[in-house]
């Protein structure tokens, strides 16, 4: 079930937010957590039931794990390596066999045969979720709660499909919390003020935009100069609009629930370094391999050629962690290097004007995606040719005319003004939650919000689709 579809929109969520205040008046907590948990699980399993049997086994064996790290303190090492390894199972299984036995394929002499495995939904994110608070449990930072209280952290429907990636010492208190059981009209306000926005960035300018991005990089074949610089920004700002505005839902429905969810994004094209750009774009991630990956590697603690070569394997895991592609791991196998190379250019005492600083990390950054979307290194390298003028410096190609012309029934070049819309909003405003700090409850605001949701309901309406969200695929 999709935030932007007409079921959620009119049924599931008035039907949970009448469920869980209803029991909240009456003052039986425990239903009002029962209902929340239900709905989050009834949630899940709506895209597949079947999947369900999954999320549930992955609960039980993490929950399983932890309780026996806390409750004793011998062979916790081996413990600990039990429970990751089998975390990492359920998720290579998923996640990982297609693309191993694919390569697999391509050098063997009598192949593998395998029924093709779909990725459940959120398995990247519930993983990762649990192994964390495996990990804190081994470092005596967690604690043995209910299973039920467990269920809910794992399974909250907001973040529960592509995150933000939470931990369970900013959850739990909250829903254990009082105050978390009475309607709070600041927080049912601002949690409809950035599910609106969140939901505009989404339908109205994320989805408009990739018809253009999948024409540029799935059906043009010899895409000019204009085809693959213009497909790779309206692919960078659909990413952004698309992820950053899933985020923005997240969030305002936790806050409709009086449960705050971390910060995910703070205006990350406005970065002036890669590094910077990665303290902006997808925040809890971000917190995730560093506390998790980056610090247990031994961080900047062990020199400074390990710390580079920290840096490298962090990002090259991260870019693992993204997809089972080769075009994943070579993106993060970019991201790694240029992270390298800007502690370089730091050390080394060089330094570039903002707005030169800017312009670098984000061509960087713009460059980078292209084989984050692409379907193949094939198809990446037809779109970097492109874009570096192998082709000449013309406009729209000849497929790309012929494709708008017969699928589209319009011109290219109404993209070009879309994505210069797109582009103005991303540099020209400010993060969601810095709208929400910088309006506050103000009749603007009020206007604001109601406006976001109205066009972007009515678009909805006009188009009678949900698309999914770029993120459910990781």
């Amino acid at each position: 079930m999709l935030f932007s579809s007409l079921e959620f929109l009119f049924l599931f969520l008035p039907i949970t937010l009448i469920g869980y205040y209803s029991f909240c008046i009456k003052r039986a907590p425990k239903l009002a957590t029962y209902w929340l948990t239900g709905a989050s699980i009834f949630f899940y399993g709506w895209w597949n039931p079947h999947y369900l049997l999954l999320l549930g086994f992955s609960i039980l064996l993490n929950f399983f794990f932890a309780k026996i790290l806390l409750q004793t303190s011998a062979q916790q090492r081996p413990l600990l390596t039990m429970g990751i390894a089998s975390n990492l199972a359920l998720l290579g299984y998923f996640k990982y066999t297609n693309f191993i036995v694919l390569n697999l394929n391509s050098v063997l002499a009598q192949p593998l045969t395998i029924e093709h495995i779909i990725l459940p939904l959120g398995i990247s994110f519930f993983t990762f979720q649990q192994i964390s608070f495996l990990v804190d449990c081994y470092r005596g930072e967690g604690k043995l709660y209910k299973l039920t209280e467990y269920v809910l952290f794992v399974c909250f429907f907001p973040q529960l499909i592509a995150g933000p990636i939470v931990h369970h010492k900013e959850m739990m208190p909250q829903f254990s919390k009082l105050r978390s059981r009475v309607l709070n009209w600041k927080n049912l306000y601002y949690g409809i003020f950035l599910f609106g926005i969140g939901l505009f960035k989404k339908v109205v300018i994320a989805d408009p935009l990739a018809p253009f991005v999948h024409a540029s990089f799935e059906v043009v074949q010899h895409p000019s100069f204009l085809d693959a610089w213009a497909g790779s920004l309206c692919y960078t700002m659909q990413l952004y609009f698309d992820f950053s505005g899933y985020s923005d839902m997240a969030i305002g429905l936790g806050l409709l629930f009086n449960i705050s969810l971390p910060a995910n994004f703070n205006s990350p094209y406005k970065a002036l370094s890669i590094q910077d750009f990665w303290r902006r774009w997808h925040m809890t991630l971000s917190r995730w391999l560093r506390d998790y990956i980056y610090i247990p590697l031994g961080g900047n603690r062990k020199g400074s050629h390990r710390l580079l070569l920290n840096l490298f394997l962090t990002f090259f895991i991260g870019g693992i962690w993204h997809g089972a592609g080769w075009t994943f791991i070579i993106w993060g196998a970019m991201h790694g290097l240029a992270l390298i190379i800007h502690r370089l250019w730091r050390a080394a005492g060089l330094t570039l004007s903002k707005p030169l600083a800017w312009l670098c990390t984000f061509l960087f950054i713009n460059f980078a995606w292209v084989i984050f979307r692409a379907q193949s290194i094939h198809d990446a390298l037809k779109i970097y040719t492109a874009m570096l003028g192998a082709s000449g410096f013309g406009a729209w190609s000849h497929e790309m005319l012929t494709y708008y012309d017969d699928a589209m029934k319009a011109n290219p070049s109404a993209e070009i003004k879309y994505l210069g819309y797109a582009t103005a909003l991303c540099f020209l405003t400010g993060s969601s939650l810095w709208l929400v700090d910088k309006i506050g409850k103000t009749r603007a605001a009020t206007a604001f919000a109601t406006g976001a949701l109205t066009c972007a309901i009515i678009f909805i309406l006009q188009h009678n689709y949900a698309a999914e969200f770029i993120y459910f695929q990781f």
